[in-house]
């Protein structure tokens, strides 16, 4: 774990990154990795000193099982309010899902990288049928009345209601799988979009909204958290996919 930003916290959990926002007692956590991170997502908030049942609401980008597998347990647990986008909600339901099945990575074992990274997501749950009933939608498009007052900015690419979050105060924007600076199979570092094979349709155009913001601090779902203007990165990311 790294603080990135005045009680903005970076944590890498199993190839996949979440986030901490703290604002006084409360935490916003932002993503919330693999089924089997969960120990580390709570502990993570216990060491910025807060605890598990602090977490005001956790607030989703899109429901990938990378990315939602604590989500559950929080609302469960401690009833933790998960939210994201409507259409992404009711991803989260199950009531569609849109993610590379075995075919699409088995298709792709012959990539380098590839099969290390499915061993190794494998062991956290990544075959887990995960759902998230109490996922909601939020409750505006605005600024949400949660620490570090989180700017949906919708991103609808990567999954059909995948949402960033902007963090105005620290300049910052949580890109989830939209735009990431890294990953596992991917052999190159810096603003990129995921490995094709992970997509579910063109994303170029989807990471547009991302250059109108006042930030120059991305915190991706995967890679290392960047110092960049952002417009900078979108157009760096785009030109890399041609």
């Amino acid at each position: 774990m790294r603080q990135v930003a005045d009680d903005v916290f970076h944590v890498r959990g199993t190839e996949v990154n979440w986030y901490l926002v703290r604002d006084g007692a409360d935490v916003t956590l932002i993503d919330s990795g693999y089924p089997g991170d969960l120990g580390r997502v709570e502990e993570s908030v216990r060491t910025i000193g807060r605890r598990p049942e602090d977490v005001r609401a956790v607030l989703l980008t899109h429901a990938h099982v990378d990315h939602m597998g604590a989500a559950q347990h929080f609302a469960d647990r401690y009833g933790t309010s998960v939210l994201t986008d409507e259409v992404e909600a009711r991803h989260a339901h199950r009531e569609f899902l849109e993610q590379a099945g075995p075919l699409d990575v088995t298709k792709n074992l012959w990539r380098p990288g590839v099969l290390p990274w499915l061993t190794k997501v494998m062991r956290v749950g990544a075959a887990r049928n995960v759902t998230i009933p109490s996922a909601a939608q939020f409750p505006a498009a605005a600024a949400l009345d949660l620490p570090g007052r989180p700017v949906p900015v919708p991103t609808r690419g990567h999954t059909s209601g995948h949402t960033c979050y902007f963090l105005p105060t620290a300049g910052a924007v949580c890109t989830g799988d939209e735009l990431v600076t890294g990953h596992a199979v991917s052999r190159t570092t810096g603003p990129q979009l995921p490995p094709a094979f992970f997509q579910n349709r063109d994303t170029r155009d989807a990471v547009l909204p991302l250059a109108e913001l006042a930030a120059d601090l991305i915190l991706p779902g995967h890679g290392n958290p960047l110092r960049m203007p952002i417009a900078q990165a979108v157009r760096q990311a785009r030109e890399e996919t041609g």
